[in-house]
């Protein structure tokens, strides 16, 4: 018997070694989950939703190592290290074999179920007690008190005045903790499979770059070249960035020039003098007088002679150019 159990353990382990084989060379794309608070209800619901688009693989970590290891020596293919240094914990591997990584991570952390607290855990997210009835007896106000959870008694049960931060995201959860979430029966947390890293090719990135979209990235980059932009219009330095500045600088003090000389030899000058020279000639806007009224029969004051208007700056150009000529 004892010959027989043996001879099925290692018929296992060769045929798990042959698939685990076979998927390391056939699949470069790789991510790595933990599966901390997973139940096996969870884990074959996650495996029918991937059929198609990835192979979920679970085993120990030791074999799993001694397997890329072997890998690594036999066909010197050094980039599957990256991927050992990754099994560590408990974790499994999702090799993609079809489909967008980020929808293939979607669908692995839907799946999540709700937990009660354990107590000597890390609280997964912040917990809050809202304020309302809990159907408990006054004798368990001494319960509250000791939690400093202002209560009252409303119609012979207690009542939770306000809402109260019971445990802070990563906070040990303890006894006292567990005991008032078990008479409120409440299950504050929700635990599900968690994409940790992603191996591809023999690259490493955390799976939070699978949220930057196209939009972000191209945002980026031009705030990095707004900023290179800015420092070399700054310290003097020409480049291909800075040229269309430094031309369109010098063609407004060509203009100005022109501007204040009166003198144009190219056209854009030209058209701006023109319109400087409308600008002057241009009659003054006139009110009308209102005539017939009790007013009329008053001696009229001798008219003050009018003040001639200061004349415009002559470089005072300010929006004219911009909008004849553009930027």
């Amino acid at each position: 018997m004892a010959d027989t159990a043996g001879a099925k353990r290692r018929a296992r382990k060769a045929n798990y070694r042959t698939k685990f084989e076979a998927l390391l060379k056939e699949y470069k794309d790789v991510m790595v989950i933990g599966i901390d608070n997973v139940g096996s209800l969870q884990m074959q619901k996650v495996r029918m939703a991937l059929r198609g688009k990835a192979v979920l693989v679970m085993g120990k970590n030791t074999l799993m190592r001694k397997i890329i290891k072997d890998i690594v020596e036999n066909t010197k293919n050094e980039k599957l290290e990256a991927l050992s240094e990754l099994i560590r914990g408990n974790v499994g591997l999702v090799f993609l074999t079809a489909g967008d990584p980020r929808e293939i991570r979607n669908t692995i952390v839907q799946f999540k179920v709700p937990a009660a607290a354990k107590s000597g855990t890390d609280a997964p997210s912040d917990v809050w007690i809202q304020p309302g009835p809990t159907g408990l007896d006054p004798g368990q106000t001494g319960f509250f008190q000791a939690l400093n959870i202002p209560t009252k008694i409303v119609k012979g049960a207690i009542e939770i005045q306000n809402p109260v931060s019971l445990i802070k995201k990563g906070g040990k959860v303890t006894s006292s903790h567990v005991a008032l979430l078990s008479k409120l029966d409440l299950k504050p947390f929700f635990y599900g499979i968690k994409v940790n890293d992603i191996y591809e090719n023999g690259s490493v990135y955390p799976a939070a770059v699978l949220d930057i979209a196209p939009e972000d990235v191209v945002k980026k980059f031009m705030n990095g070249v707004s900023q290179i932009t800015a420092l070399s219009l700054r310290i003097g330095l020409p480049s291909v960035l800075t040229i269309p500045h430094s031309i369109g600088g010098a063609f407004r003090k060509l203009m100005s020039l022109a501007l204040q000389s009166g003198n144009a030899n190219f056209k854009q000058a030209e058209l701006l003098l023109k319109a400087a020279e409308s600008a002057k000639s241009a009659p003054a806007p006139t009110t009308a007088k209102p005539t017939g009224g009790k007013d009329d029969k008053k001696p009229k004051e001798a008219e003050k002679p009018k003040e001639e208007a200061p004349a415009a700056e002559e470089d005072d150009f300010g929006g004219g150019m911009g909008g004849l000529f553009g930027d």
